[in-house]
């Protein structure tokens, strides 16, 4: 009978203890997040590219939007080749590929690797493949020699290949699809760090790219700080609606607490 006791006052004490974690569990889910660190300098590119890499990528839209009046987000057919939860941001690096076919094979395309060697770390290559859907224009070669460099990813405005091997790797691409072809003999090497139109966005040497997988934006350099505070601050009213969701179970009294939606 003493040994029942004990039992029943154990597992009395077990249920306790399980109220309490599911208390403690929903006080947690519906604390308010923290309010955004402070502001990197305007000329601190590593800071504005660590903030960038903490905000969400609809943010940055929305903040565009509203502050610019301008679309700065890739189509739905820009999407990542494989996503672990890394976000991307990194510093443009341009480069164009013009369709002409030739006989000169890779020598035409020199200047799309020359770009890549003389690339810095943290720099996205966003190419430009002119009609280039079912072309391939970076592969896992490519692919290895950004991401010894440390480059943060690529953006292709066309294809991708040798997909396997950059899933592994863990470079991050996106690109408009995915095709076994080349661009050698195809194509030629129209220029790098220039404008450039990627996915039916304009992008300039050195704007600030992010990633996620809701897609990519392009912040104008000069506006970086500016859009970063306002995509924090839409940030922290998102973060800050979902537990008030959760604890009056309308979106509506939440919408018109935060004004965000």
């Amino acid at each position: 009978m003493a040994g029942q006791g004990r039992l029943a006052r154990l597992g009395l004490i077990g249920g306790v203890l399980v109220m309490l974690g599911l208390v403690v569990g929903a006080t947690q889910a519906t604390q308010a997040p923290a309010p955004p660190p402070p502001l990197p300098a305007a000329s601190d590119t590593a800071g504005l590219l660590n903030a960038f890499r903490r905000v969400e990528v609809a943010s940055v839209s929305d903040a565009m939007e509203q502050m610019y009046g301008k679309r700065v987000y890739m189509s739905h057919r820009m999407r990542p080749l494989a996503f672990s939860g890394n976000r991307l941001a990194g510093t443009a690096l341009t480069v164009l590929l013009k369709k002409e076919e030739n006989s000169e094979g890779a020598p035409a395309l020199q200047g799309m690797l020359t770009a890549i060697d003389e690339g810095a770390p943290d720099s996205v290559y966003v190419m430009v493949v002119e009609d280039g859907a079912n072309i391939a224009g970076i592969g896992g070669l490519m692919g290895t020699a950004m991401h010894a460099r440390g480059f943060a990813g690529a953006v292709i405005d066309g294809g991708v290949r040798d997909t396997a091997y950059l899933q592994r790797l863990g470079f991050l691409v996106y690109a408009t699809g995915i095709v076994p072809s080349t661009s050698v003999k195809h194509y030629r090497f129209g220029g790098s760090n220039i404008p450039v139109t990627c996915d039916g966005v304009r992008v300039e040497p050195n704007d600030i790219i992010v990633g996620d997988n809701d897609g990519v934006a392009v912040i104008p350099r000069a506006q970086a700080l500016d859009v970063l505070k306002a995509a924090q601050e839409l940030d922290f009213k998102e973060h800050s609606t979902v537990p008030y969701i959760e604890k009056y179970k309308s979106i509506i009294k939440a919408v018109a607490q935060f004004g965000r939606i």
